[in-house]
């Protein structure tokens, strides 16, 4: 695949000076709609038990129809025939992999560990965040920092194949088998299904996945691809947004009052949270450097490692452990640390970017908001 080299600036032509008003001032849309939610689960009574009551599967069917209208027009605009430029490329296929599911898990129990050795719920729970890689919003965060759209969406599909064969064993490993070896306790067991974790991925990657494919194919048979680039996709592209806000809206509503009502709690979870996210996204972001990765491949490594699928660890800790539970708590404040800090995430990876050489700084095609 032919890219056209577009050398970093800092006047406005650069990508922050192209980004739209409402990617611009998407933090503060983000912090409005997380305190919309606080605000509405607190205040209206029964508000949590009805949201939570319309769900199929224990999948919350609000926030899976946020989801789903988040991640379509972000995989409606992937070049699926260019996949290929992404498979072949073994150092970030295999950096991804081993950074997924070999050290993100492990760093999330050493944290856990170390900052709630205490607090065994909230430990828990925040080992079974750990647990869930990213398959869903990163792709939002990926094209907000301008990273590889493509690679992006064949990421977060390897993703859903490991998170369907090794959830469970994973969850084996580090909430019962390590914990004995280690003289650090009794063990957990997860009562979660290889089925259901299937209808997770399902749910929230293949049905978009497959509306963006088939969008992306039809679009171009009767528009032309440059057509369908230039007229379709700026006219859905602002829909990726609405859903995100809508999806947190939701969320934030249906755990409002348990958030608010224990603020020294939410505040022990953050912390060890915040060190995992610095950990994996610098981390990721600099191995993406270090071994000679694009710009926008390196942003896309760091903002898949970084990120996690809140909504399976939420689902795994309410089946496991009952919705007023400390682990289903701890996936709770999993995205309330996530979600502003992914944001602030992605203006850092604005200003890294601009530190890579001429030749890194590779754009596949304009990225359309």
């Amino acid at each position: 695949m032919t890219r056209t080299e577009a050398p970093a600036t800092d006047d406005e032509s650069s990508v922050v000076g192209k980004l739209s008003t409402l990617d611009r001032f998407l933090a503060v849309w983000i912090l409005a709609t997380m305190a919309l939610g606080l605000a509405m689960g607190r205040a209206v009574p029964g508000l949590d038990d009805a949201l939570a009551e319309v769900e199929v599967g224990g999948i919350s069917l609000p926030i899976a129809v946020g989801l789903l209208v988040m991640m379509y027009p972000v995989l409606a605009k992937v070049r699926y025939d260019r996949l290929d430029a992404v498979t072949g490329d073994r150092k970030l296929m295999v950096s991804s992999l081993v950074i997924n599911w070999l050290i993100g898990p492990a760093v999330m129990f050493a944290l856990a560990w170390i900052f709630l050795a205490d607090l065994p719920e909230y430990r828990t729970g925040l080992i079974i965040v750990g647990l869930a890689r990213c398959i869903a919003m990163v792709v939002i965060w990926n094209d907000l920092a301008r990273g590889d759209r493509d690679a992006a969406a064949v990421l977060v599909a390897l993703n859903s194949v490991f998170q369907v064969l090794a959830f469970g064993l994973l969850g084996w490993l580090y909430l019962d088998l390590l914990p004995g070896w280690l003289g650090l306790g009794d063990g957990e067991h997860l009562d979660i299904s290889m089925p259901e974790i299937a209808l997770n991925v399902v749910i929230f990657l293949g049905v978009p996945l497959l509306a963006g494919f088939l969008t992306r194919r039809l679009g171009e048979k009767k528009l032309g691809r440059e057509s369908y680039e230039a007229t379709f996709l700026p006219m859905i592209g602002p829909w990726a947004l609405y859903g995100l806000l809508f999806t947190i809206v939701t969320l934030f509503a249906l755990q409002g009052r348990t958030i608010t009502s224990q603020p020294l709690d939410v505040a022990r979870i953050a912390l060890p949270l915040l060190v995992y996210f610095a950990l994996m996204w610098f981390g990721a972001f600099a191995l993406g450097k270090a071994i000679g990765l694009p710009y926008d491949r390196t942003a896309t490594l760091a903002f898949t490692a970084a990120g996690n699928n809140f909504e399976l660890a939420i689902a795994v800790a309410i089946a496991t452990f009952g919705v007023t539970s400390g682990q289903a708590l701890s996936g709770v404040v999993g995205p309330l640390i996530e979600v502003p800090v992914l944001v602030a995430l992605v203006h850092v990876s604005l200003a890294r970017g601009r530190t890579f050489t001429p030749a890194q700084q590779l754009t596949a095609e304009p990225k359309e908001s």
